[in-house]
């Protein structure tokens, strides 16, 4: 009967759904308790107003922020798509900014630090992470093709390997690798020690990812080149895995970006990177906030300039697969 109803009269069901989907946003953004304070301060007449009625005032005020985000949407509507992706981004980065802006952050003392945690805590975490995805993707290829061998002594030691570093906690893998290996007569310092851990423990993840992608290519790619003469790694080299890196390099993004924010881990035994400063620079005058807010844009424009590499690889990759 809905059906028949909307079939009916498409125009007023158009208008009842708007309606509904207002209330639904209206009801939510109440539900969240919004506080209404922005009105008094757009404008400054009605403060009296809203500390009398407080329970009306955030349903006008959840009402105002759910017809400002209909606009906004139909606003949004009339831009091509390429427009639609830089509008939303430029609204939601200003309203992040005031999201920060309403903590009351010193800017001064964010421009004093700045400088320090981009020279030394910047370099640090960006050669520990660098160093850290170099030798995981190695661990990964060698891991995966151990996967995928007949050996049952090469498979069994791949598969415990990737059960046992998927299975701790890195932060616990950092912990025994610092502390537990001078127990057995091998000290090492705190900078190798976290560049092992980040290695080890994404080398693991990686490996799955590696094998799935090989394994998505057709067995008859191996048997050609096979027929063509090419011995198992010519073939692994040359057919194979140029064919599955448009698979693996989507996750394996993923994975390196994940790796660069959990190299803050590494801090736990005193190296200077990025996290370490932000929380030890923050304590000399009570400004944690200020430094943590500063640290976390920071990876964030890390982890974009990741993101765009990995679109790159990917477009260079999709086009030998159109080819």
């Amino acid at each position: 009967m809905i059906g028949r109803l909307i079939l009916s009269y498409p125009d007023a069901a158009q208008r009842a759904g708007i309606f509904l989907v207002l209330a639904l946003v209206t009801l939510v953004i109440y539900q969240l308790g919004v506080s209404p304070a922005w009105i008094g301060h757009l404008v400054p007449a009605t403060s009296g107003w809203l500390s009398e009625n407080p329970a009306l005032a955030r349903l006008v005020g959840s009402v105002m922020i759910a017809l400002i985000a209909a606009a906004n949407w139909k606003a949004l509507r009339q831009l091509s798509r390429r427009q639609q992706i830089a509008a939303v981004w430029l609204e939601l980065f200003v309203l992040l900014m005031l999201f920060f802006y309403s903590f009351d952050l010193s800017f001064t003392f964010i421009a004093k630090k700045i400088g320090f945690l981009v020279s030394q805590g910047v370099v640090t975490t960006l050669y520990i992470s660098a160093i850290s995805i170099v030798i995981a993707t190695v661990i990964a290829l060698a891991g995966a093709i151990a996967k995928l061998s007949k050996n049952g002594v090469i498979y069994g030691l791949a598969t415990f390997y990737t059960s046992l570093f998927r299975g701790l906690p890195l932060l616990m893998q950092i912990y025994i690798i610092y502390l537990g290996l001078p127990q057995v007569g091998y000290v090492i310092d705190a900078v190798p020690a976290g560049i092992l851990a980040l290695s080890l423990c994404y080398g693991a993840y990686m490996t799955e990812i590696f094998r799935a992608g090989i394994e998505s290519i057709n067995r008859g790619q191996t048997e050609g080149a096979t027929a063509l003469g090419l011995s198992p790694s010519q073939t692994m080299a040359l057919v194979i895995l140029p064919q599955a890196m448009r698979v693996i390099i989507p996750p394996t993004g993923n994975q390196f970006i994940a790796m660069l924010k959990d190299s803050s881990l590494v801090s736990v035994v005193g190296v200077w990177e990025l996290m370490y400063l932000a929380r030890t620079q923050g304590q000399t005058e009570f400004r944690h906030i200020e430094m943590l807010i500063t640290a976390s844009m920071i990876y964030w424009m890390l982890s974009i300039v990741l993101e765009y590499a990995q679109s790159l690889i990917e477009a260079r990759f999709g086009r030998f697969n159109v080819r």
